[in-house]
């Protein structure tokens, strides 16, 4: 829920994205709710909740839990080992925030993806992310050369842009 601090959710899909009872559920709310971590508000039966990040301890421990769990662990776990893969960046908005760039929170996590993969590892990968991170995952595929060479508008405004390197060595690529 730090993670996206934008959206509500009700118990019972937390209860399902958990894979926990929602009883069990029902109390650690609660206490989250009652520290002020969590906000709740009530349509009819339902209780919505969200991160407060309004709250002191939302800013650090939103940043924990993205090192811990976020972006960068979950998508240089599902890209390792892919054959071909020589590097792998995230860019857009979900880097600009990173990058501490102000802004909305990211509505999806653009993934790029250097070198000469198996386009279908690649998008199975992308799958697996986005179940994971509940964020939608837009995968970009490039060749090493194209990365390397530079001439075209998109590898340019990619080069200035803010990049978080996940997998690779940038320095690496550029001197290849």
């Amino acid at each position: 829920m730090l993670l996206h601090p934008d959206r509500q959710y009700t118990l019972t899909e937390l209860s399902t994205k958990l894979q926990v009872p929602v009883t069990t559920l029902q109390r650690e709310v609660g206490r989250l709710v009652e520290a002020g971590l969590l906000t709740e508000r009530r349509v009819g039966r339902s209780r919505l909740l969200a991160a407060n990040p309004a709250n002191r301890y939302a800013g650090p421990l939103t940043q924990l839990v993205a090192l811990a769990f976020g972006p960068i662990v979950v998508v240089e776990e599902e890209y390792r080992g892919i054959d071909g893969v020589d590097a792998v960046a995230i860019y857009g908005s979900w880097a600009a925030r990173y990058a501490g760039e102000p802004g909305p929170p990211p509505n999806d996590l653009d993934v790029l993806i250097i070198g000469s993969p198996d386009r279908t590892l690649v998008y199975e990968a992308a799958d697996r992310v986005e179940r994971h991170l509940d964020l939608p995952v837009g995968p970009t595929v490039c060749s090493l050369r194209r990365w390397v060479q530079a001439n075209d508008a998109l590898i340019q405004q990619l080069r200035s842009s803010p990049l978080v390197w996940v997998l690779g060595d940038p320095d690496r690529l550029v001197d290849a």
